[in-house]
């Protein structure tokens, strides 16, 4: 499988501060017990993590309140 790289996150992603917030809360669930959206066997979990973002599997959430 090819490397994954900060900037094939960033296609999916605003910025590199919003990018670095996604992979460590999407680390720590996989770390509890959250399943793998992607296939990416061997890898660490900020790897799957940052896989998963750049397949478009992890999305940013909006809250109501910032619309209004």
């Amino acid at each position: 499988m090819a490397r994954i790289t900060i900037e094939d996150c960033l296609k999916r992603v605003q910025n590199r501060f919003l990018l670095v917030n996604m992979v460590a809360k999407r680390v720590r669930q996989i770390r509890e017990g959250s399943e793998y959206l992607v296939s990416s066997p061997k890898n660490e979990d900020i790897v799957v993590s940052m896989r998963e973002i750049a397949a478009g599997k992890i999305t940013i959430k909006e809250d109501e309140e910032e619309n209004q």
